[in-house]
């Protein structure tokens, strides 16, 4: 698989593969902790008939405090783990490895691997046209310049303005998406896509800086509705607002169907829970980024790197 920042894989190694675990073998999808669930719920929209098995690394959790060879060996662990259950393909549900560790897991791996920067760096792009493009991101994300160097090879004359909205991911993970708390917090990690007020303190519409806004973070998409009625009231209209994970899911779809990849059930796909720590503590929460009730987590022991 190609997210646009590696080669594609050879059609012989894919009938290679569906040779081996064939067409109804389940996606992997690995995150390091509940945020790539968001990108779970977006493909079973997509892809309803496909088995899918998630895992989230929590007991190492934030992957994006760690140094660069860490982050590389940690996803290679879950990767592994992944591919050890007879996966087609590997979605990386996580922007700090999508950023770091794709080129590594694809060299090491005889498997697709798609990460989810790119497919929303490619959806802004068209977005937001000549204007730059905002990015809502983690510290480490927007510190990476991923997004900065992933817009650039769609169009190097598209600016990108990042910020940093770590409050969002705890508000998140608590479930606190809606009310008044969630909606300043938002409305301040916003004003900076937005030039000063004509007249200060009187609320008229503001000049938005950007084209479109990126939810560059995998919790962000519970947040999608909130940011989008924010946009239009401090810019008096509204700005796209695109959701990496419903673009990276897109991805996956138009993948599998390229490359006769898809599955050929006609019931509804399994969707198997993984966590290498907290598996109650995990399905307490998991149901609150996949939309619906979780039929159970198990925990996994991911072998040392």
């Amino acid at each position: 698989m190609t997210d646009g920042a590696g080669p594609k894989v050879a059609d012989s190694a894919i009938a290679r593969l569906i040779e081996r675990v064939g067409t109804d073998a389940p996606l992997g999808v690995f995150d390091s902790g509940l945020g790539g669930l968001t990108v779970v719920r977006a493909m079973r929209e997509r892809l309803p008939n496909e088995d899918i098995i998630y895992l989230g690394d929590n007991a190492r959790v934030p992957y994006g405090t760690r140094s660069p060879e860490t982050i590389v060996r940690y996803a290679l662990g879950c990767a592994r783990e992944l591919s050890s259950r007879g996966v087609k393909a590997i979605i990386v549900a996580c922007n700090t490895v999508s950023a770091v560790a794709l080129d590594r897991l694809r060299a090491e791996l005889d498997l697709p691997v798609t990460g989810v920067i790119i497919p929303g760096a490619r959806a802004a792009t068209r977005a937001s046209g000549e204007a730059p493009v905002g990015v809502l991101g983690t510290l480490g994300t927007i510190s990476s310049g991923a997004y900065t160097r992933a817009v650039a090879s769609f169009s190097s004359r598209t600016e990108v303005l990042g910020q940093a909205a770590p409050l969002l991911v705890a508000l998140a993970e608590e479930g606190w998406t809606e009310g008044e708390v969630p909606r300043l917090v938002v409305r301040k990690y916003l004003d900076s896509f937005f030039g000063p007020e004509v007249v200060e303190g009187f609320g008229l519409p503001r000049a938005s800086k950007v084209g479109c806004v990126v939810l560059g973070c995998t919790h962000f998409p519970l947040f999608r509705e909130l940011i989008e009625r924010e946009v239009r009231e401090i810019g008096g209209r509204g700005i796209p607002v695109v959701d990496s994970a419903r673009e990276t899911a897109s991805d996956v779809e138009a993948f599998l169907n390229e490359r006769g990849m898809r599955s050929r059930r006609d019931e509804a796909g399994r969707l198997e829970l993984l966590v290498t720590d907290k598996p109650r503590s995990f399905e307490a929460v998991a149901s609150r980024f996949l939309g619906g009730a979780v039929g159970g987590v198990d925990l996994v022991d991911l072998k040392p790197e």
